[in-house]
């Protein structure tokens, strides 16, 4: 099927040059300053590989292990970086596998450019070997998809996607190419793309919303600031850490939204949500006022949106339109990038503090603390558990690291007790919720930003569904430090099912292979901790290693993690045990 967009903007003529389709692919992936793409080859996309051959000093091409793999790192590499991420496969099976990668992509608003080889334009619509109507497929969960047929439309395409894929609200375009445009001849010139008459990726702000939400923030008494990853995709944290400090309006996060404040800032109450802290959880129904910055309502964070927040005034920043009153309406909305809205913002603030409100949220901590997180931190006895892992990698990496979890109990522990100074360093699934996300996206991290640690945190189900990426791993010889938190369980859907099905575990008990033996195949260095007193020396070695490394630490079978919002109940219902 033959897809067409109109309203192209028009382009200033530059310099041309005679290339082939194939080869303009390149020259605008280098036109937008690309040096780094994850993917696979295969016959509809041949013809691009050939010419990353020619260019390889200047592209760099990643091998991954599957195509999922690709979109992964790819995710990683954008999300640490803020550069857009690059992906590339074959058509067919190739392409289709690439589908979960950008279905989190969308969700999670990471910048994503994928490009997928396709049949002949004489074979669309023929059932031809791997021709598969990837367009229609991606459709849902793109913010724009192209198909090219001819390759002379090679440039005005790219520039359109690059665009949106990193303007307003980010998130992943596909391009499919079919194999004769990549072939075929064109004259190549190129020119970025600035505007789309269309579409409109920053909102106006209006002012007069900007007062109104500074005017009930100074009023308020009991105010709650819940921010979430618009911070860090508006680049706006300093800006933000100098609204949380004026206002003195205690902060939460979200699952991405963490690292945009230092965890340990004064000011930082800490997460939100199914399994956040008891604090900000319990007093979101008790806040007077509820800031909303940069996040978008989820239902993991909201619960029962019946009894969520309804004695408060919301106030909801956000970039895109079509998150305002989704979930939660809102009574002052403001619309914008928060580096613009935030920047307003400060100058009608008035300095505050808050001193007895941010009691109760001491109190609260003061219970969570003794019912639940000293024994998380501080088991002397039984088996490890994940907190301990993780708080004896703060120790050791002293908030420095880059974190990327998986999904599942460890990425909920690692959430609630990794530690963070700087922003872009927690990497994780949110919206999706994909097991096998955090291996390749840490490859991908890693690779963006190779003068800092990476640290995937990852458990023994997730790992199994992308461990082939060892052998990325293993070729391109990233230093990328992998904790596996093996309990022999899909955890937490068995903690699910002990909770709410009479502990029938029905299909979550794991067998596992030596992954030990299965790293050492891909020349990882490895180590294994089986009891407590091996820990320190395990995280501190693996540390000081300079290359990729393998740690396999045995935890707690049947651990729950808490606190915890069971599905359906308000967030001042949360649990502690």
């Amino acid at each position: 099927m033959e897809v067409k967009t109109t309203n192209f903007e028009k382009k200033t003529s530059h310099s041309t040059t005679t290339v082939s389709g194939a080869e303009a692919v390149i020259k605008c992936l280098l036109e937008e300053g690309i040096d780094t793409i994850y993917g696979y080859p295969g016959g509809a996309i041949m013809p691009v590989y050939d010419e990353l051959f020619k260019y390889r000093d200047e592209l760099h091409h990643v091998l991954t292990r599957h195509e999922q793999g690709a979109t992964h790192a790819a995710q990683g590499y954008a999300r640490v970086t803020g550069k857009v991420g690059v992906a590339i496969a074959t058509s067919g099976p190739g392409a289709t596998n690439l589908i979960t990668g950008i279905a989190d992509a969308q969700i999670d608003s990471t910048p994503l450019v994928c490009i997928t080889g396709q049949v002949g334009s004489h074979l669309l619509g023929s059932d031809a070997f791997q021709e598969i109507d990837i367009v229609g497929i991606s459709t849902p969960i793109t913010k724009w998809n192209y198909q090219i047929t001819k390759a002379s439309e090679i440039p005005e395409v790219f520039a359109k996607a690059f665009y949106i894929a990193r303007s307003g609200r980010p998130g992943p375009v596909l391009i499919d190419i079919t194999k004769d445009a990549q072939f075929a001849s064109m004259e190549f010139s190129y020119k970025k793309c600035s505007g789309i008459r269309s579409y409109t990726p920053f909102p106006e702000v209006n002012l007069i919303a900007v007062e109104r939400a500074a005017e009930a923030m100074n009023q308020a008494k009991k105010p709650l600031i819940v921010f979430g990853q618009g911070v860090i995709l508006g680049e706006a944290e300093a800006l933000f850490k100098q609204v949380v400090e004026k206002s003195g309006i205690p902060a939460a996060w979200t699952i991405l939204g963490l690292s945009a404040l230092a965890t340990d800032h004064p000011l930082n109450v800490g997460m939100v949500g199914m399994h956040g802290n008891y604090g900000p959880n319990m007093l979101t129904n008790e806040c007077d006022v509820l800031i909303a910055i940069g996040m978008r309502f989820d239902d993991r964070v909201t619960g029962n949106l019946e009894r969520y927040a309804k004695q408060a005034k919301v106030i909801h920043f956000e970039i895109d339109p079509a998150e305002i009153n989704k979930n939660v309406k809102a009574d002052i909305p403001v619309l914008g990038n928060v580096r613009h809205t935030l920047q307003l913002l400060l100058e009608f603030l008035k300095p505050n503090q808050h001193t007895s409100w941010h009691q109760e949220f001491k109190d609260y901590y003061a219970k969570e603390y003794d019912k639940v997180i000293k024994h998380d931190l501080n088991a002397s006895e039984g088996e490890l558990k994940m907190a301990e892992v993780i708080d004896e990698i703060n120790t050791c990496f002293k908030g420095d690291a880059i974190i990327v979890s998986d999904v599942g109990q460890h990425q909920m522990i690692a959430c609630r007790y990794a530690k963070f100074n700087s922003s872009r360093s927690n990497v994780t699934s949110g919206g999706l919720g994909t097991m096998g996300f955090a291996l390749p996206a840490a490859l991908g991290a890693k690779m963006g930003c190779p003068d800092r640690e990476v640290v995937a945190i990852i458990g023994d189900g997730g790992y199994q569904m992308t461990i082939q990426e060892l052998g990325t791993i293993f070729q391109t010889k990233s230093a990328v430090k992998i904790v596996l938190l093996n309990n022999g369980f899909l955890g937490m859907v068995r903690q699910w099912q002990q909770l709410f099905f009479e502990s029938r575990y029905a299909s979550t008990e794991l067998v596992n292979p030596d992954f030990i033996t299965i790293a050492k195949g891909y020349h990882i260095k490895t180590n294994q901790v089986t009891e407590r007193s091996q820990l320190k020396d395990a995280v501190r070695e693996m540390y000081d290693a300079k290359e990729p490394y393998f740690l396999e630490v045995k935890v707690e079978k049947e651990e729950n993690v808490f606190p915890m919002i069971p599905t359906g109940a308000a967030v001042s219902e949360i649990r502690l045990e």
